[in-house]
């Protein structure tokens, strides 16, 4: 597991202490011209401007661990370079204003690395947890990191690395494993670790436990058998501790052993006996002589595994006889081989001088770069444009292409959330408790919160922690919400006399329970909670269950409990991901079991609902599979091109993967210019510029004829938004087949129907228009037909019903209408 945060080397000077204690936790990120100590690891950024790929390749053959690439470099360099770089390059650096987890995620599974965070506010050691929770890793500039208690300009760099664990155990304490450094991991014991002997080592670079017994456990303190602390790593769970430490005195063991499990073997044994023998070796003797003398060995006249081996270990033996004798050892040769795997330029095969005379020898070849050369990419200063396809041009394959959205990975998400649902339908309470812990770093004493929900607790300065204007928004937004949900309701039953005597009928009725998924955590969305909840108020749902992720302080944010007061919810679930998903599915100790589920959420709430719908033991229902946010805007050479460009920015800031389309139609490339000059200009005024940067790149303009061939391409878009800047849009409605819901006119932000004119903002995404309707009312209720038979009716209709089941040999069919006919 990587490290949960990294240092930014800033101009500010750093301490030595400083630096020594991040060498033991994490690693530095630098720039190639920024020189550090040799006991660092190193990242190197790559500049934000320009991808100067060979100047990567010297940077990494010099000793840093892995390359950093800016997110407007990151598709550019994967798609062009070989493995050899591509592998070195660790991760993408992302600077946001404010710390966005679903869009954290978004980015990560778009690019495929490990997304590293620079925010602009000051770090705090429960941000920390969070991005670690998802597998991303805050950076923090230097100068705001310390090896003094944490104040509020700066954050202590033991509490920075222990942020992200948590301990499983009654005591608090972390099972820790003790190994070897450089031996290959050679377990030496195991130990117990407090958070205050773990910061105390990270600073003394000594190692100390805690023992379960006797408190503070300073290593070697009385005996001499200390411990040079090389790194801190924690377990893939966050619940355990691994140091790599350096042994000197007899050994870890009590029993003056190196081990506790036991004698080392192996390279480490042979190394010990050198060492002796280099002392008291006899003059004369075959040691002696290799001490002296550089050995060679002929592996080439070996042919049989049992001769290769015996080579193999002499090899090994002369190797540490001549290190032995120079003053080195096995932790020297492991630093010399980790710096040759960090190298990405490799050398030819006549690099050894000894090697380049003789008849026998290979013809030299020159040293090739492993990357070829180009030009360099632009980054910050490239142009924020969108590609441009013709349709007239475009063949059918290509206009297939166009229509295609990303492919979901569905079934590898599935069997990553499987474990986790299974855990939770299982142990239930208990299971969401632990999860919530791990995933939201947040410790809470029951998962469920009961009504009332408003007013919400008091802050600390004594006021309510909503803001006036944004209460009222909320209340305008509830009331035209409702008024169009409650126009929906299928309340009046549809009666028909199909033959005389034979009436049928249909009537509706709410779904019992539903469960409703609210995005939480670090993000406030009270639209969400209105857009599903107000439906299934207005549908007269019994019981109402919001899931929402909690925030770091176990607490819900005031706007969704208020908007939980305000459509009757009946029960909050503090938990999100696919352990709220299979809470709400199951049921639990305190969470209610619900009929159906409803919300977005990401891929792994999606694969959550997905997985828990085809489980008959759930008897659960979902809403609609769900995919990124898209939009599609028509317009012509009457549209206005800054509201053109805000429509498709609107969506493109979602997300790296947000589906982003213009169709113009009979659009002059007078017109179009504006629009992408417009959509350059707004975009670098946004917060998120680089998300858009990279969205924007990948989104489309396609060029029509004709209105009429705009609206048939988007019809076999079928988008989740479909905006119509066109002249005279109202009339071109009814030409609408496809789309997840319709914005008409140049003064209809789709914006707008996300927070408050009325219609949902849930709806259909990656094509589903096809198949699927948005959340509405009747979403939230099911059909229930009934038909009433008189005796005179069903003598004329029961002779056909007696034919059609003798004519599928259903004799008891038949016989339950000849017997009232008495036939």
């Amino acid at each position: 597991m990587g490290p949960p945060f990294l240092a930014l080397l800033d101009s500010e000077p750093a301490e030595d202490s400083v630096l020594r204690a991040l060498s033991r936790v994490t690693s530095l990120i630098v720039r190639s011209s920024q020189a550090v100590p040799d006991y660092l690891n190193r990242y190197v950024l790559v500049d934000d401007t320009s991808l100067d790929r060979d100047q990567i390749i010297a940077t990494l053959d010099d000793g840093a661990e892995k390359a950093i690439v800016p997110l407007t470099l990151a598709k550019k360099l994967v798609a062009q370079v070989p493995d050899s770089l591509r592998n070195a390059v660790c991760g993408v650096l992302v600077k946001m204003l404010a710390v966005d987890i679903d869009l954290i995620q978004s980015i990560s599974t778009f690019v495929g690395s490990t997304i590293y965070v620079l925010p602009t506010d000051n770090p705090s050691t429960s941000l920390i947890a969070k991005l670690a929770a998802i597998g991303a890793s805050l950076v923090i500039p230097l100068h705001q990191l310390t090896t003094n208690a944490t104040s509020q300009t700066q954050i202590n760099i033991g509490d920075a690395f222990l942020s992200p664990l948590i301990s499983d155990r009654s005591d608090g304490l972390f099972p820790t494993v003790v190994t070897s450094y450089p031996e290959g991991g050679k377990a030496l014991g195991l130990v117990y670790s407090s958070r205050e002997s773990v910061k105390e080592s990270i600073v003394s670079g000594k190692g100390v436990y805690q023992s379960r017994k006797h408190g503070m456990w300073r290593k070697g303190e009385t005996s001499g058998a200390t411990q040079d602390v090389i790194q801190i790593c924690t377990d893939c769970d966050s619940d355990s501790l691994e140091f790599r430490v350096v042994q000197h005195g007899a050994g870890f063991c009590h029993l003056n052993r190196p081990s506790c499990f036991g004698d080392v073997g192996g390279l480490s044994a042979l190394e010990r006996t050198l060492r002796a023998r280099l002392a008291d070796a006899p003059e004369g003797s075959y040691t002696s002589r290799l001490f002296k003398d550089p050995a060679q060995t002929n592996f080439a006249a070996q042919e049989s595994k049992e001769e290769i081996v015996f080579e193999a270990s002499d090899l090994i033996y002369f190797a540490l006889t001549r290190c032995v004798a120079a003053g080195a050892g096995l932790r020297d040769i492991e630093q010399s081989l980790n710096r040759k795997a960090l190298k990405i330029t490799r050398r030819s095969g006549n690099a050894k001088s000894q090697w380049v005379s003789g008849v026998d020898n290979p013809p030299q070849v020159a040293p090739q770069n492993t990357v070829v050369s180009d030009s360099p990419v632009a980054g910050a200063d490239r142009s924020i444009c969108m590609r441009t396809v013709d349709l007239a041009t475009t063949v059918p394959e290509e206009r297939k292409r166009l229509l295609k959205r990303p492919v979901l990975r569905s079934d590898e998400m599935i069997s990553k959330v499987k474990p986790i649902v299974d855990d939770v339908r299982e142990r239930g309470d208990a299971a969401l408790l632990r999860l919530t812990a791990k995933f939201d770093k947040v410790q809470l004493d029951a998962p469920v919160l009961l009504p009332p929900f408003y007013p919400p607790p008091l802050s600390a300065a004594g006021k309510h922690q909503m803001d006036h204007a944004v209460k009222d928004a909320i209340d305008t937004a509830y009331a035209n919400v409702r008024k169009f949900h409650a126009a929906q309701i299928d309340g009046k039953a549809l009666v028909v006399e199909t033959t005389p005597g034979v009436t049928c009928s249909r009537f509706a009725r709410p779904i019992a329970r539903v469960g409703l998924y609210v995005p939480g955590g670090t993000a406030v969305l009270p639209s969400t909670a209105l857009m599903l909840g107000v439906p299934a108020q207005v549908a007269g749902c019994e019981q109402i269950v919001i899931a929402t992720p909690p925030r770091l302080d176990g607490s819900i944010s005031p706007e969704v409990l208020y908007v939980a007061h305000l459509v009757g919810a009946h029960a909050i679930l503090r938990a999100g991901g696919a352990q709220a998903v299979a809470a709400l599915a199951y049921g639990t100790q305190t969470c209610p079991k619900v009929d159906k589920i409803f919300g977005p959420g990401n891929q792994w709430v999606t694969a959550a609902k997905m997985l828990v719908q085809n489980d008959t033991e759930a008897l659960v229902s979902i809403d609609m599979p769900a995919g990124p946010s898209e939009v599609l805007v028509i317009a012509d050479d009457d549209s206005h091109p800054a509201f053109v460009a805000a429509d498709l920015l609107s969506q493109a800031e979602h997300g790296v993967d947000s589906q982003v389309v213009l169709v113009g139609a009979a659009l002059s490339d007078a017109k179009l210019a504006a629009v992408e000059a417009e959509v350059d200009k707004q975009a670098r005024a946004l917060s998120r510029v680089d998300i858009v940067r990279e969205s924007i790149s990948r989104s489309l303009i396609i060029k029509t004829q004709s209105v009429q061939e705009a609206l048939q391409f988007s019809n076999e878009y079928a988008p989740e938004h479909l905006i119509l800047h066109l002249r005279d849009a109202s009339t071109l409605v009814n030409r609408v087949k496809n789309a997840g819901s319709v914005f008409v006119g140049p003064y209809t932000p789709e914006s707008c129907g996300d927070y408050a004119s009325g219609t949902n903002h849930t709806l259909p995404t990656n094509g589903y228009a096809r198949q699927f309707s948005g959340v509405n009312t009747q979403s939230f209720q099911k059909h229930i037909t009934s038909q009433e038979i008189t005796k005179e009716g069903l003598e004329r209709l029961g002779p056909v019903v007696a034919i059609l089941a003798d004519c599928e040999g259903l004799q008891a069919h038949a016989n339950a209408v000849r017997i009232r006919l008495g036939v």
